[in-house]
């Protein structure tokens, strides 16, 4: 008889974590080599944003569509789905010497790598008791924060090495790596080998009896909780996306950064991310063990984070790039902060056969919102030559989606959930 691994839910953890980093870094090739590309391919900058606009139409739907798979076909193969499709989009990127071959490749890239978050939410979900939920979502979460920290000086060194090309076959072959640890390690908790007796059943503890086959959009729609998860993110996940897609050209334009100080100090905001996703995941779990309820302790620190991120509605008024990268960074501390609470509410609200199909439907707000700023930008930047009104609003957008959390989501506890 195998002996079982302590604190296995963790391994689970740090494995979703590599995912999302190898997802962040294959995604941010061409923002990290934006002026590099842009010069390459000649692109104005509503081009170069629609080389991420194509991205997120892909992933937006995909966020609706990847959630309902892994409800139906489940987590390991719908991972290995994902991750098949993002890794061979990205190696494609290759063979591109084209706007229009750019964009399909982007479009592919964004069908695969929508589905890791739906997956990593189901995963936790599947693995941790509700206290340690959002710390959970913190680990694998701050792989967006490492993946960006890392990304600059890593794609440039390729970019130098290999070109930019190349850089895409380096880039996309990491998954394939990842996906045979995938295959050999993961199953879930009923059926892993290695889980103890002891973790088993705090895993189980808190959790209620499966309820059957995946519930319909229409019916979750009819639940104001699942618009507030997707109007919420409708509103502050575009802030995100602002700063990965756009930071290394602001530097380049606004700043006058060359390629080796974007390099050398873009990352920073970054660092900033990462420690406010496991803040921020450590936060609700250390509240809620403390006494406090889970509405109590979500809440909190989802208002803690949203006052963090308006701090970028001062970035365009400093007088040096130093402040004005501590202030991104404060706003990047309070997204990921924000949004470790916020992608937990699915499983706090909702069952698990309905888990996939919230966590995608607030992927697919993110997403569109995410276009629309994203496009806007680039129409702002080619006609008025600013980013100002882009970054004044996006100081504001937070306090919107929070308001809609608070107003829409109600108290934050499991809903009586019956079948309608």
């Amino acid at each position: 008889m195998k002996r079982g691994v302590p604190g296995l839910r963790w391994w689970i953890a740090g494995l979703i974590f590599l995912a999302t980093l190898i997802n962040f870094l294959n995604r941010l090739i061409i923002a990290v080599l934006g002026p590099v590309i842009t010069r390459e391919l000649q692109l104005s900058a509503s081009q170069f944003a629609s080389l991420t606009t194509w991205f997120l139409a892909a992933y937006t739907l995909s966020q609706l569509l990847s959630g309902r798979l892994y409800d139906r076909i489940g987590t390991k193969r719908g991972f290995t789905v994902s991750i098949v499709v993002w890794s061979l989009a990205s190696m494609a990127h290759a063979a591109a010497r084209s706007l229009l071959a750019v964009n399909c490749c982007r479009f592919v890239l964004g069908l695969g790598e929508a589905g890791n978050w739906p997956g990593a939410a189901k995963v936790i979900a599947e693995w941790f008791p509700v206290r340690q939920r959002a710390f959970g979502m913190a680990i694998f979460n701050s792989g967006t924060s490492i993946g960006s920290v890392v990304a600059a000086p890593l794609i440039i060194q390729l970019q130098y090495s290999v070109g930019w090309h190349a850089t895409f076959l380096v880039m996309g072959g990491l998954g394939f790596a990842w996906l045979a640890l995938w295959q050999r390690f993961y199953e879930t908790p009923e059926r892993h080998p290695l889980v103890t007796r002891e973790e088993l059943a705090l895993i189980q503890q808190d959790r209620e009896p499966s309820q059957g086959a995946p519930v319909s959009w229409r019916e979750l729609l009819s639940y104001p909780q699942a618009w507030a998860i997707l109007l919420a993110r409708f509103f502050a996940d575009p802030v995100w996306w602002l700063y990965i897609t756009w930071l290394p050209l602001y530097l380049y334009n606004v700043r006058h950064f060359s390629l080796g100080k974007i390099a050398a100090f873009a990352w920073l905001p970054f660092v900033a991310a990462d420690a406010g996703s496991l803040a921020g995941g450590w936060a609700s779990g250390h509240l809620i063990s403390r006494g406090w309820s889970v509405d109590k302790s979500r809440k909190t620190v989802i208002v803690a984070g949203m006052f963090c991120m308006c701090a970028g509605f001062f970035a365009p008024a400093a007088k040096s790039a130093t402040v004005a990268l501590a202030l991104i960074a404060v706003v990047l501390f309070g997204f990921q902060s924000w949004i470790n609470n916020v992608q937990t509410l699915p499983s706090d609200y909702f069952p698990e056969n309905a888990l996939g199909s919230v966590t995608g439907m607030g992927g697919m707000g993110a997403g569109v919102g995410a276009m629309l700023l994203i496009q806007g930008t680039g129409f702002v930047v080619d006609r008025f030559h600013s980013y100002t009104p882009v970054l004044v609003l996006a100081g504001l957008l937070p306090v919107i989606a929070t308001v809609v959390i608070f107003r829409l989501g109600g108290p934050i506890r499991r809903l009586s959930f019956e079948r309608r």
